[in-house]
């Protein structure tokens, strides 16, 4: 399964900004949530933050290790929404992992890089980026491009994100809205306990992480669409690319404790450079009322087709 974690390995310090902690939670969830056990399922939160990344590294928005000999890609007009004219404008850049960083992404046999990129227009049928996936062995690419292509000059900045380096911390997470009824019928009452008690919420502060992150559970906000590979398989949870790394600047749970200091005093009036704006939206994303793109992937299949959803409030 995509979620098992294989342990943990050191990361390349080049890779790494900064040590980002996920704060425990104040109780011994197997105990109090027994029946949560058999959901749990470990993502791996990225915590971009702004940078200057080399093609190297894994990033958020950062170059990509390219092949020279390989051209760079551009969008073919499939579900262009409104923009029928911009056939063929290059693609962005949004994230590219090494299996140094994420060893647990289900890399197909022989690659250790993947890179996703997205034509940074709307597309039909959510009026949002449509994704485009690349998997890599490192050692195979050969001559590299030095320059990447500059986006169209009328792509939606929203859809651009900023150069991020990444610091990969893994959590534990459990359903939210897929969370079965019958199991939230059997949790409900210990999930007010701990609210009473603690001040902690389940669907915000115990069950999905939010932000940019692999493996896991989507963030859904509308109902879960899972798409389900030709091969009759459902597809598992591949990459969340979310607007927000938290929704609220009161979270108990979500916000890195070296980051708490920074937050103090924050609200929405705040000015635009408050230091709390670069830490809920480091990369400067907007998808649609900030909202996600879920990538999801077929494990059943050697070569790893994929899908995607949109979601928003």
């Amino acid at each position: 399964m995509l979620a098992d974690v294989l342990g943990s390995r050191a990361l390349r310090a080049r890779t790494i900004s900064a040590v980002h902690t996920t704060p425990q939670v104040p109780i011994d969830m197997d105990a109090v949530f027994p029946q949560l056990r058999a959901l749990a399922q470990t993502t791996t939160r990225l915590h971009p933050r702004k940078g200057s990344p080399s093609e190297e590294q894994s990033s958020v928005g950062g170059p990509l290790l390219w092949p020279v000999s390989e051209p760079w890609p551009t969008c073919d007009g499939s579900g262009l929404d409104d923009h029928p004219g911009e056939v063929g404008v290059p693609l962005v850049p949004v994230l590219q992992l090494f299996a140094d960083d994420v060893p647990e992404l289900p890399f197909p046999k022989g690659s250790d890089v993947l890179q996703v990129l997205w034509c940074p227009f709307d597309h039909d049928p959510w009026s949002a980026p449509l994704p485009r996936v690349r998997w890599r062995r490192r050692s195979a690419i050969g001559p590299r491009l030095a320059t990447m292509p500059e986006p169209h000059e009328d792509a939606e900045a929203w859809y651009v994100p900023d150069p991020c380096v990444v610091d990969p911390e893994r959590v534990v997470e459990y359903p939210s809205y897929d969370l079965p009824r019958e199991v939230w019928s059997q949790i409900q009452e210990a999930a007010r306990r701990v609210e009473a008690d603690h001040g902690w919420e389940y669907d915000t502060d115990l069950a999905v992480a939010p932000g940019i992150k692999a493996g896991g559970y989507p963030g859904w906000t509308q109902s879960p669409d899972w798409p389900v590979c030709p091969c009759g398989s459902r597809m598992e949870h591949l990459l969340t690319i979310a607007t927000w790394e938290f929704s609220r600047g009161d979270e108990q749970r979500w916000i890195p404790l070296e980051d708490r200091p920074a937050m103090i005093g924050w609200g929405f009036d705040s000015p635009d450079d408050d230091p709390w704006r670069s830490l809920q939206n480091p990369t400067g994303l907007m998808l649609g009322d900030a909202g996600g793109i879920y990538l999801f992937v077929c494990t059943a299949c050697p070569e790893r087709p994929y899908d995607h959803r949109f979601d928003c409030s």
